[in-house]
């Protein structure tokens, strides 16, 4: 019998002034998104989210905490995955690297009407800090 796992991956809610980062995704599923990508082989769910941060947004992340994990099979279209989100903080100029095709630091009340994935669950769960 073949197992069929869910694929892991990570999330990460990058704290920078008075918002958080999202990524406008430059690939499907197209929409806005917290940075984030999958877990390598062999790779901690740790240094997948410092590695894809800094992939993604040019930043460097500190204060590394993990948030949640969400795993509903549908959150993405493309196959069931895993994610486990995590929350940083970060100083600097953001920019769009890698899988953004733009970047931008939102709030509570400035989040952009369009958000992959279960993002929009997420980020309602982060702002109201429900865990």
């Amino acid at each position: 019998m073949k197992h069929r796992n869910p694929i892991p991956t990570v999330d990460i809610i990058i704290e920078i002034r008075d918002g958080i980062v999202l990524i406008k995704r430059k690939n499907p599923p197209y929409g806005w998104a917290i940075p984030g990508g999958f877990i390598d082989y062999g790779e901690s769910a740790e240094s997948a989210a410092k590695r894809e941060a800094k992939e993604e947004t040019g930043l460097d992340i500190e204060d590394l905490r993990q948030f949640h994990a969400y795993s509903d099979p549908n959150r993405d279209s493309r196959h069931h995955t895993l994610s486990v989100v995590f929350t940083a903080k970060a100083r600097g100029k953001p920019r769009a690297c890698d899988d953004a095709a733009e970047i931008g630091v939102f709030t509570k009340d400035s989040l952009p009407e369009t958000l992959a994935f279960d993002h929009a669950q997420i980020l309602h769960d982060y702002f109201n800090k429900k865990y």
